[in-house]
C-alpha cells in the first residue's frame, strides 16, 4: 500500500517528484472541507482516511509537526464526530434535535485562543528544530521550516477544536491556516497541496457565510 501511495506521477523541473498519495491526499482533503462547510456530519468519515493519508505525506518531507499532528488530528475528529451527533439538551439545532447548533466563542475566549497560537507555536517550533540538529542526529533529518511547519500544526489544533465544538469562529482560524499552508506546501515542494490550500481558502470564505446563517437560525 504504501508503495502504490509513495508512487511517483512525474517530475518537475527532473528532481520534484510529484507523488500519488499527495494527488488522493488532496482528493479527500477537499471533500473533507466541503462536506463541513456544508454542515454535513458525514465530514468525519472522510476525515479519518484524510488524517492517515496526511501522516504518510508529511513523513515524505520530513515535516514533523504537520506529522505528530494527525493522532491528535484523528482523536479531534473522533470528538467532534461524537458532539456533532450527541448534542446537550441546550445545544440542540431548532431544525435537528440529533444535531448540534452552530454557536460562537466570546471576545475574551478569541483573544485567549489567538494568544495560545502565538506561544504555542514559538514553543512547539523551538522543539522541533532542535530534531535532527542536536537530539536523534543521523536519525532524522532536520525539519527544513520548524516553525512555519510549527504555528500551521497549532492553527490547525485550534481550529479543529473549535471546528468539533461546532463554533462559528473555526472558519477564521481555517483561513489563517489555508494561506499559512499555501506558504508550507510551496516552500516544500508539494504541488497539489498548494492549490489544494487555495480552494479550501474559498470554501472557508463560503463557510464563514453558510454557518453565520445557521447561528442566526439557532441551527
Amino acid at each position: 500500500m504504501s508503495d502504490i501511495l509513495n508512487y511517483t506521477l512525474f517530475e518537475i523541473n527532473g528532481d520534484t517528484p510529484v507523488l500519488l498519495i499527495d494527488l488522493v491526499t488532496s482528493v479527500f482533503g477537499l471533500a473533507c472541507v466541503v462536506l463541513a462547510g456544508r454542515n454535513s456530519k458525514y465530514n468525519f468519515w472522510i476525515g479519518y482516511v484524510y488524517t492517515t493519508l496526511l501522516f504518510f505525506m508529511f513523513w515524505n518531507k520530513n515535516l514533523y509537526s504537520s506529522l505528530l499532528l494527525q493522532p491528535i488530528s484523528l482523536g479531534i475528529n473522533i470528538l467532534g464526530h461524537y458532539r456533532w451527533t450527541h448534542p446537550k439538551k441546550d445545544e440542540e439545532s431548532s431544525q435537528d434535535h440529533k444535531a448540534l447548533k452552530v454557536t460562537m466563542l466570546t471576545w475574551p475566549q478569541r483573544i485567549a485562543a489567538a494568544a495560545s497560537v502565538f506561544v504555542l507555536a514559538w514553543f512547539w517550533g523551538w522543539l522541533v528544530s532542535l530534531l535532527g540538529t542536536r537530539f536523534f542526529i543521523g536519525v532524522f533529518p532536520a525539519d527544513p521550516i520548524p516553525y512555519l511547519d510549527a504555528c500551521v500544526t497549532v492553527l490547525i489544533l485550534v481550529a479543529q477544536f473549535l471546528s468539533a465544538l461546532k463554533k462559528w469562529d473555526c472558519w477564521i482560524a481555517w483561513l489563517l491556516v489555508n494561506c499559512t499552508q499555501m506558504w508550507l506546501h510551496i516552500s516544500v515542494g508539494h504541488v497539489f497541496m498548494p492549490i489544494v490550500s487555495g480552494l479550501y481558502l474559498l470554501n472557508g470564505i463560503v463557510s464563514l457565510y453558510n454557518w453565520s446563517r445557521l447561528y442566526k437560525k439557532n441551527a
